[in-house]
Protein backbone atom coordinates (compact mmCIF):
# COMPACT_ATOMS: atom_id res chain seq x y z
CA UNK A 1 0.00 0.00 0.00
CA UNK A 2 1.27 3.47 -0.92
CA UNK A 3 1.79 5.88 1.95
CA UNK A 4 -0.11 9.15 1.58
CA UNK A 5 1.41 12.45 2.73
CA UNK A 6 -0.44 15.62 3.61
CA UNK A 7 0.50 19.24 3.22
CA UNK A 8 -0.93 22.70 3.68
CA UNK A 9 -0.26 26.39 3.37
CA UNK A 10 0.68 28.65 6.29
CA UNK A 11 -2.90 29.63 7.16
CA UNK A 12 -4.30 26.13 6.52
CA UNK A 13 -6.91 27.19 3.96
CA UNK A 14 -5.36 25.09 1.17
CA UNK A 15 -4.56 21.44 1.86
CA UNK A 16 -3.40 18.55 -0.26
CA UNK A 17 -2.56 14.85 -0.31
CA UNK A 18 0.25 13.33 -2.32
CA UNK A 19 1.52 9.78 -2.69
CA UNK A 20 4.93 9.16 -1.14
CA UNK A 21 6.18 8.09 -4.58
CA UNK A 22 8.22 11.12 -5.61
CA UNK A 23 10.37 10.54 -8.69
CA UNK A 24 13.03 13.16 -7.92
CA UNK A 25 13.83 15.96 -5.50
CA UNK A 26 16.24 18.89 -5.63
CA UNK A 27 17.04 22.33 -4.30
CA UNK A 28 16.41 24.92 -7.02
CA UNK A 29 18.41 28.14 -6.87
CA UNK A 30 16.92 29.88 -9.94
CA UNK A 31 15.83 33.48 -9.53
CA UNK A 32 12.14 32.58 -9.99
CA UNK A 33 12.20 30.03 -7.16
CA UNK A 34 14.07 32.47 -4.93
CA UNK A 35 11.52 35.21 -5.59
CA UNK A 36 8.45 33.03 -5.13
CA UNK A 37 9.69 31.55 -1.85
CA UNK A 38 11.58 34.54 -0.48
CA UNK A 39 14.45 32.18 0.30
CA UNK A 40 17.85 31.24 -1.11
CA UNK A 41 16.38 28.18 -2.85
CA UNK A 42 13.24 26.05 -3.17
CA UNK A 43 13.43 22.43 -2.02
CA UNK A 44 10.94 20.55 -4.18
CA UNK A 45 9.90 16.99 -4.92
CA UNK A 46 8.54 15.97 -8.32
CA UNK A 47 5.69 13.55 -8.89
CA UNK A 48 3.21 12.65 -11.62
CA UNK A 49 0.22 14.99 -11.55
CA UNK A 50 -2.34 12.24 -10.93
CA UNK A 51 -0.64 11.35 -7.62
CA UNK A 52 -1.32 14.82 -6.18
CA UNK A 53 -4.75 15.96 -5.01
CA UNK A 54 -6.02 19.16 -3.44
CA UNK A 55 -8.31 18.33 -0.50
CA UNK A 56 -9.37 21.84 0.57
CA UNK A 57 -9.17 25.41 -0.64
CA UNK A 58 -8.73 24.79 -4.37
CA UNK A 59 -11.14 27.67 -5.02
CA UNK A 60 -8.81 29.95 -3.04
CA UNK A 61 -5.65 29.34 -5.06
CA UNK A 62 -3.72 32.13 -6.70
CA UNK A 63 -2.37 30.68 -9.96
CA UNK A 64 0.56 32.33 -11.69
CA UNK A 65 0.93 30.86 -15.18
CA UNK A 66 -1.39 28.74 -17.32
CA UNK A 67 -2.84 25.23 -17.62
CA UNK A 68 0.43 23.73 -18.87
CA UNK A 69 2.67 25.27 -16.24
CA UNK A 70 2.13 27.45 -13.20
CA UNK A 71 2.90 28.20 -9.58
CA UNK A 72 0.02 27.71 -7.14
CA UNK A 73 -0.11 29.90 -4.04
CA UNK A 74 -2.71 30.22 -1.32
CA UNK A 75 -4.74 33.31 -2.14
CA UNK A 76 -5.07 34.10 1.57
CA UNK A 77 -1.55 33.74 3.03
CA UNK A 78 0.51 33.60 -0.18
CA UNK A 79 2.31 30.32 0.53
CA UNK A 80 3.75 28.62 -2.54
CA UNK A 81 2.34 25.10 -2.43
CA UNK A 82 3.32 23.55 -5.74
CA UNK A 83 4.32 24.18 -9.32
CA UNK A 84 2.73 22.46 -12.30
CA UNK A 85 5.56 21.65 -14.73
CA UNK A 86 6.59 19.62 -17.77
CA UNK A 87 3.54 20.54 -19.87
CA UNK A 88 1.22 19.82 -16.93
CA UNK A 89 2.40 16.23 -16.45
CA UNK A 90 4.23 16.71 -13.13
CA UNK A 91 3.81 18.60 -9.88
CA UNK A 92 6.76 20.03 -7.98
CA UNK A 93 5.64 20.05 -4.35
CA UNK A 94 7.30 22.73 -2.23
CA UNK A 95 8.75 20.42 0.41
CA UNK A 96 8.36 22.99 3.18
CA UNK A 97 4.57 22.69 2.89
CA UNK A 98 4.55 18.95 3.65
CA UNK A 99 3.15 18.10 7.10
CA UNK A 100 4.54 14.56 6.82
CA UNK A 101 8.14 13.60 6.09
CA UNK A 102 8.58 12.14 2.59
CA UNK A 103 10.87 9.18 1.99
CA UNK A 104 12.80 11.15 -0.66
CA UNK A 105 15.45 13.80 0.02
CA UNK A 106 16.90 16.36 -2.41
CA UNK A 107 19.74 14.80 -4.42
CA UNK A 108 21.18 17.90 -6.12
CA UNK A 109 21.33 21.67 -6.27
CA UNK A 110 20.13 22.98 -9.63
CA UNK A 111 20.49 26.36 -11.30
CA UNK A 112 23.42 27.24 -9.06
CA UNK A 113 24.68 29.42 -11.90
CA UNK A 114 22.11 31.98 -10.78
CA UNK A 115 22.10 31.29 -7.03
CA UNK A 116 22.01 34.13 -4.52
CA UNK A 117 25.52 35.53 -4.10
CA UNK A 118 24.92 35.90 -0.36
CA UNK A 119 24.20 32.17 0.10
CA UNK A 120 26.87 29.47 0.40
CA UNK A 121 25.99 25.83 -0.31
CA UNK A 122 27.62 23.82 2.46
CA UNK A 123 26.53 20.24 1.78
CA UNK A 124 28.08 17.64 -0.53
CA UNK A 125 25.19 17.29 -2.98
CA UNK A 126 26.13 17.70 -6.66
CA UNK A 127 25.69 21.18 -8.08
CA UNK A 128 24.51 21.97 -11.60
CA UNK A 129 24.28 25.26 -13.47
CA UNK A 130 20.96 24.24 -15.02
CA UNK A 131 18.24 21.63 -14.86
CA UNK A 132 19.34 17.99 -14.84
CA UNK A 133 16.37 16.02 -13.55
CA UNK A 134 13.97 13.72 -15.37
Amino acid sequence: MVRSLTGKCFCGQVRYEVADEFVYAANCHCSNCRRTTGSAFKPFAGIERDKFRLTAGDDGLLIYGDASGHDAHCGQCGSLLYSLVREGAYVHVAMGTLADAPSIRPTAHIFVGSKAKWFTITDDLPQYDGHVLG
